[in-house]
């Protein structure tokens, strides 16, 4: 792969971090529960359920970090190697951790939230992005399988 293309591909990556970090830190102010609340400490803390996000986003954002640094192995010609064949685990750990996360968000949701407000979007979102994280994983496991055998046939 080219030069120019991997860091083209790391530079998008980054974007998409931003603007999910960028989303993350801005929708509390426009959600129903904190959108009277005055003051950050109010906005940022008084729900539970945003510290959950919060701390379900940490396996997002490793595997963002672990995509750039495949892309900096695809860069020095080391596709093929050990480190890329970690780096492409723990993406897909991280990927089926944060599907597991929003499952039980999304089953919080459900189960607390029944009757009282229109649920349909969030679980609708919830399932979209649980699809995609498992996608995500299955891809991570297919590449693991074809660079382990790679790494190995080179070895030998």
């Amino acid at each position: 792969m080219k030069r120019a293309s991997t860091i083209f591909l790391q530079a998008a990556i980054v974007l998409i971090g931003a603007a999910v970090l960028a989303g993350l830190l801005w929708e509390p102010h426009l959600e129903g529960v904190n959108a009277n609340a005055t003051t950050l400490l109010e906005i940022y803390f008084d729900d539970p359920f945003l510290a959950y996000v919060y701390l379900g986003s940490v396996p997002f954002f490793v595997g963002l970090y672990q995509t750039i640094k495949i892309l900096s192995y695809v860069r020095q010609n080391k596709a093929f190697s050990q480190a890329s064949v970690n780096a492409l685990r723990t993406i897909q750990y991280c990927a089926l951790i944060t599907a597991g996360l929003i499952v039980a968000g999304v089953a919080y949701i459900f189960i607390a939230h029944r009757g009282q407000d229109d649920i349909a979007g969030g679980v609708a979102m919830g399932v979209v992005t649980t699809f995609a994280c498992i996608v995500i994983a299955t891809a991570a496991a297919v590449f693991t399988r074809l660079t382990n055998k790679d790494a190995t046939t080179k070895l030998s």
